[in-house]
């Protein structure tokens, strides 16, 4: 190892039009060391001349030990010659110092001014590729899932059930506890809100028949769908994204295996098999909610609120609100996995593709719902 607490020490001589500088010992930036101005001024001050010299060397062939301090040395004799348009040279430096050197008479970046907001063309020209692309993507991973099923029915896709049943413990089991609550909410706002308005008129009973219907046919599969848009969605998303980021599924691609079939099926698979269920468990905490604004507020018995609870709703309110859920379930994989596989190879990335997976999931699950609400009342169920 060189000997670090030698001294900085340079001299400077001017003879022929040529400032000859020679650096030795340990150069190092907390300590004391020769500044390029005062040895300039007192080589020219030698001479006796006052004209500038046409070259300037930097010989270091004595240097012990440096770091930063030398490189800056060397800049600001390199910066003096360019300033009186003299040529400059190094000659026997250490390693590493010429580079560094460059790197100090590099210009500095300029800064970006703030970009001018489009005119309203290119932001419409912006906003319709946009829509074309995410069409495109979602055509594409849409086409990938049917052709991944048809590979399941026919026992040639690379379908794996272990990951299918840990993610319907995922999404499932593990979601009944925000499920249940946000559910048993809803129905003790709805109940509240309905009652205020019909103690008005007498008719506190039909609050069962209003929460029962609201619960069975929409709110029930539509909190259901929401937290998990907000608490699956966003998971498959970061997942997706960070196996990207760290080429996991290029490494799948490689090996022969589709992403689809072993990534994306399974977790679709496994929302659409527990929606219904959440759907149902929602439903019941809904009308519990309803049941106890109903029995403490309207004094109404609760034997009394589930016989009207069963008058008003029937099996098709049911079977439309598990319809619902199914295909809610679907949306929600389909969206979490569709902004995991777009994500860039980020951590930035893997943040903006969850946001965006519950902005997407919840946005076409209040499109799908309203489809629904049209399709069912023209069938008359």
């Amino acid at each position: 190892m060189p000997d670090a607490a030698a001294t900085a020490r340079a001299e400077a001589h001017l003879a022929d039009g040529v400032l000859t500088v020679v650096v030795g010992g340990g150069w190092q930036i907390t300590a004391d060391r020769p500044d390029w101005h005062d040895l300039a001024e007192e080589a020219m001050e030698a001479t006796g001349t006052k004209e500038p010299p046409k070259k300037i060397r930097v010989e270091g062939r004595g240097v012990t030990d440096w770091d930063s301090a030398l490189p800056l040395f060397v800049g600001q004799a390199k910066r003096g010659a360019e300033a009186i348009h003299a040529q400059f040279e190094t000659v026997d430096l250490p390693h590493g110092v010429d580079q560094l050197v460059l790197q100090l008479g590099q210009p500095k970046a300029p800064k970006h001014e703030d970009a001018a907001l489009p005119d309203l063309f290119t932001a419409v020209g912006n906003f319709a590729t946009g829509l074309v692309r995410e069409l495109r993507d979602i055509s594409r991973l849409v086409g990938e899932c049917v052709f991944s099923i048809a590979r399941f029915f026919r026992g040639q896709a690379q379908f794996r059930w272990r990951d299918c049943i840990h993610e319907m413990q995922q999404c499932g089991a593990m979601a009944l506890p925000i499920v249940g609550l946000i559910s048993f909410l809803v129905g003790i706002i709805l109940a509240y809100q309905g009652a205020v308005q019909l103690r008005q008129f007498g008719a506190d009973i039909y609050v069962a028949d209003m929460v029962g219907v609201a619960v069975i046919r929409e709110m029930g599969p539509l909190m259901a769908a929401i937290v998990l848009a907000g608490r699956t969605g966003a998971a498959f998303a970061a997942t997706l994204g960070n196996m990207k980021a760290n080429e996991e599924i290029d490494a799948l691609e490689t090996l022969g295996v589709s992403p689809v079939d072993f990534l994306v099926m399974p977790r679709m698979a496994a929302l659409f098999l527990m929606m219904p269920l959440l759907a149902l468990y929602s439903n019941v905490l809904g009308i519990l909610g309803g049941l106890v604004i109903s029995a403490g507020i309207l004094d109404i018995p609760a034997s009394l609120y589930w016989a009207e609870t069963k008058t008003i709703v029937d099996l098709s309110d049911l079977f439309v609100g598990l319809i619902k859920a199914g295909v809610f379930g679907i949306l929600i994989g389909l969206s979490g996995c569709l902004r995991g596989l777009q994500a860039e190879r980020s951590a930035a990335g893997v943040g903006a593709a969850a946001t965006r997976a519950v902005v997407t999931g919840i946005l076409l699950i209040i499109v799908l719902d309203t489809v629904f609400a049209v399709i069912f009342n023209i069938l008359g169920w």
